[in-house]
């Protein structure tokens, strides 16, 4: 479905480096990693929004540099909450748009008009911040588009239409031939409903592998400060201490091999892994 390699691209205070990953069909990717790790600049480069000064992308098997329009008729993309047109109603902004692409689907439109309870009535200046993120989410929905991308599409939303949008989600997916790609930094989202972490930090991508595998292949440590040795420092992705101690992460293969006495193990979690991972050097 998505597939981009050794993706560079340089600006003054910031670089892109060969950042590669891929997405099957079937399957959510959450692409994770704190502000100004790099997440929007990878996706607005797969969107050929951004040119990169190296790397490929293949979205469909197709280059998205000569197949641009084919492949985004085909491609459901939001970046933030809804803002061009502040000054037309909602209705209007819709015929506009569905001349936009030759699969808009009008039943979908307004079943998440429905949903989302949208007042179609309503200037797009007249609209929370968290109903232009839903009209947003709406309009990147409703043209049957097979790979959707999302920026940070949880940001704004209530508990509530975030559970609800995840679930539509995995709803999208459960036929096997969509697949959805959304960078976050909020690693609830992902324990929900993604199958597949692409973790990124300061422009390079640290890892790609399914949820479950990256949990399973991590421990989170804790000991009194006595425990951290020089050795058990060099084998932990990232640590901190405390006042009761230290806590941090480690891979299981490397536990094996260092000092077990007075330490505590725990299973980990995406947040732990993401605070660990920017927190050490590797």
């Amino acid at each position: 479905m998505l597939k981009v390699q050794n993706l560079c691209k340089t600006y003054p205070n910031f670089k892109l480096d060969n950042v590669t990953f891929q997405l099957e069909k079937g399957y959510i990717m959450g692409f994770l990693g704190k502000n100004g790790a790099g997440k929007t600049t990878t996706l607005k480069s797969i969107l050929n929004l951004v040119n990169p000064d190296s790397g490929n992308i293949y979205i469909f098997n197709k280059n998205i540099k000569e197949y641009e329009l084919e492949i985004k008729n085909n491609i459901g993309f939001m970046f933030g909450g809804f803002e061009y047109y502040r000054n037309c109603k909602i209705r209007n902004v819709t015929k506009v748009l569905t001349k936009f692409y030759k699969d808009w689907d009008n039943k979908k439109y307004f079943e998440y008009i429905g949903l989302f309870e949208i007042n179609e009535n309503k200037k797009v200046r007249e609209l929370s911040a968290g109903m232009k993120v839903k009209l947003s989410i709406t309009y990147a929905l409703s043209h049957n588009a097979k790979l959707i991308i999302f920026d940070e599409p949880t940001s704004g939303l209530d508990p509530i239409a975030r559970d609800e949008l995840l679930d539509i989600f995995r709803d999208i997916v459960s036929d096997g031939e969509h697949s959805i790609l959304f960078s976050t930094h909020i690693t609830s989202d992902l324990d929900k409903c993604a199958d597949y972490i692409t973790l990124i930090k300061s422009g390079k991508t640290l890892f790609t592998d399914t949820k479950d595998s990256i949990i399973d292949s991590h421990y989170l440590i804790k000991g009194n400060k006595e425990s951290l040795t020089e050795e058990l420092k060099k084998k932990m992705i990232g640590y901190k201490i405390n006042s009761y101690g230290f806590s941090g992460l480690i891979k299981k293969d490397l536990y094996t091999s260092v000092e077990k006495k007075d330490i505590i193990l725990e299973k980990t979690t995406l947040d732990d892994i993401m605070i660990y991972y920017n927190r050490g050097d590797n």
